[in-house]
């Protein structure tokens, strides 16, 4: 499917569109582990915010607090809305159930009918390009594929804030590259507040509104970079000399944090 979408520059939202807000958030697990220290994050309507760290900084955990699956130790972690999407670094589908039913899913433990969770998981499914594989099982889908019928289970639920957890770290360059161009989309036409995690800083600089960069554990904020490419964003521009200079400077912020 094909779709024509204005050109939008990085958004400028105000303080009320935010959506996460993290006031001096840390982190310490029962087992006396330190996550998270002194983290001060905020994620508004239409952003993208992409964190990249070390191995075991405490990026996930952002994701889960954000979430609600964890609590914080000290600090403030606001989520001004009920409407989350979140997709693993696994696909998590269900094998005995088609795309159509895993897409579904989330919508059916919602307590919605079947005839609107079937009309959104319809647009979903069309959204991200699976059409005509509705009622193929997991096992008969390549990686990508599975990734796609991930992210439009969670589209069913219509989110406002979009939490990834490195959902595309286990595929191959090429078919990474394609899913990037196509939650870029997917972020233009539904303007929703995402953050992303991930350990590739082309990535990160690619896909963002934002780059947060974080030491190692425990983590903390030691470098923010605004992107300046307006979105849509042609792929093509990661061949640039400014995309280069970018990637460059997170990459530096990311070694002296690991120091």
């Amino acid at each position: 499917m094909t779709t024509t979408t204005p050109t939008i520059a990085p958004p400028t939202a105000t303080r009320t569109d935010t959506l996460l807000d993290f006031r001096d958030v840390a982190m310490r697990f029962a087992n006396g582990t330190v996550a998270l220290r002194d983290v001060d994050l905020t994620v508004d309507r239409g952003e993208f915010v992409t964190v990249v760290g070390p191995s075991g900084c405490g990026k996930s955990t952002l994701l889960r607090i954000a979430s609600g699956l964890e609590r914080a130790s000290e600090g403030v972690a606001e989520v001004d809305t009920d409407r989350i999407g979140y997709v693993f670094q696994d696909a998590t589908l269900l094998p005995w159930r088609t795309v159509r039913d895993n897409v579904e899913l989330l919508a059916e433990l919602n307590g919605a009918s079947k005839a609107v969770r079937r009309a959104a998981a319809q647009e979903s499914i069309d959204l991200v390009g699976l059409s005509g594989f509705e009622s193929n099982l997991p096992k008969e889908l390549s990686g990508g594929m599975r990734m796609r019928a991930s992210l439009a289970r969670s589209l069913t639920l219509d989110p406002e804030l979009f939490l990834f957890d490195e959902p595309f770290g286990a595929l191959d360059e090429i078919t990474r590259e394609r899913l990037n161009d196509e939650l870029l989309r997917l972020f233009v036409e539904k303007r929703f507040a995402g953050l992303f995690i991930t350990h590739s800083v082309s990535e990160a600089v690619y896909l963002s509104t934002r780059v947060i960069v974080m030491s190692g554990r425990p983590g903390r904020i030691v470098g923010e970079f605004d992107v300046p490419f307006p979105m849509p964003r042609d792929p093509e521009i990661r061949f640039t000399a400014e995309f280069a200079e970018l990637v460059g400077e997170v990459s530096h912020a990311l070694r002296e944090g690991h120091n």
